[in-house]
């Protein structure tokens, strides 16, 4: 995410001075491929590049200069970082997205056929994995649920990710591994929810059609200034990010539109435990 906000920071200095890739290239003796690469955030990026770039797309101010030096700084450590999850093969296509999560400071999630990852209980993630029959090996599926556990611990520590998360009602009562094991995940529900940084709200069956019935999603929120929030799309066929500020700030809205027409924090616990109380 860094590395892409940096890259395109350059691209438009590039094409507000009216330089081409091959001009940019010769500046820092490299080839074409390179400065594509750096423009699209794909490599780490040298100090005496970017100051070599900025001077020849005429960016003379010390302070915006220096911001893209930091910023390159920040790419760099973080690329360098090794997290849990690149050594845990389970995590598959979704370790960039846990990538994500581990230095955001906030995400909302809507949800509309599931419960949201960090809010699972073990039992709960392995009869999804069951379900789903792409995975025999025991191992394999343990491990999976290994991944998603250790994905939960951003919810407390002394710098917990703020969680915001909206659900279907019919995620609630959809019976994933029988209703013993959908009893206890409602529980775990109520009692995440009693953490300050996690705000859970209930969509009703009643509310009828709202904003976010064209799928599931999770907006991923960062500290660094002028950062853009970040969208994963997670469909059976493919996953989406988006990284623009005018299709972020659509998901955001519509994230939003579709709180205002659900339950209040206190009345969405309360249909949890109803729900809970009356599973059998």
């Amino acid at each position: 995410m860094l590395g892409r906000k940096l890259g395109g920071e350059l691209l438009r200095l590039r094409d507000m001075s009216g330089k081409t890739q091959h001009q940019a290239a010769q500046t820092i003796s490299a080839t074409n491929s390179k400065i594509v690469k750096m423009e699209q955030g794909w490599v780490p990026m040298r100090d005496p590049d970017i100051r070599v770039l900025c001077e020849f797309y005429g960016l003379d101010e010390p302070k915006a200069v220096a911001r893209l030096l930091e910023l390159a700084k920040l790419d760099r450590d973080r690329r360098k970082s090794k997290g849990w999850w690149q050594h845990t093969p389970q995590a598959g296509a979704m370790a960039e997205y846990i990538a994500m999560e581990d230095v955001a400071t906030g995400v909302r999630a809507w949800q509309q056929a599931l419960v949201p990852g960090l809010l699972q209980t073990p039992e709960y993630t392995r009869a999804i994995v069951v379900s789903e029959g792409l995975w025999d090996d025991p191992d394999e599926i343990e491990g999976i649920v290994d991944v998603r556990t250790k994905r939960q611990a951003r919810l407390s520590g002394p710098d917990p990710l703020r969680f915001y998360a909206v659900i279907g009602e019919g995620v609630l009562r959809q019976q994933v591994g029988g209703p013993d094991v959908m009893r206890a995940q409602l529980q775990h529900l109520l009692k995440t929810a009693q953490l300050p940084n996690v705000r859970i709200q209930v969509l009703p069956f009643r509310a009828g059609g709202h904003a976010c019935v064209g799928g599931s999603f999770n907006i991923l929120s960062f500290a660094q200034t002028d950062a853009v929030d970040v969208v994963h799309v997670d469909s059976i066929a493919a996953t989406v990010w988006v990284e623009n500020d005018a299709e972020s700030a659509t998901y955001g809205s519509f994230f939003e539109r579709t709180a205002r027409l659900s339950l209040a924090p206190k009345d969405s616990l309360g249909l949890i435990e109803s729900i809970s109380e009356d599973m059998h």
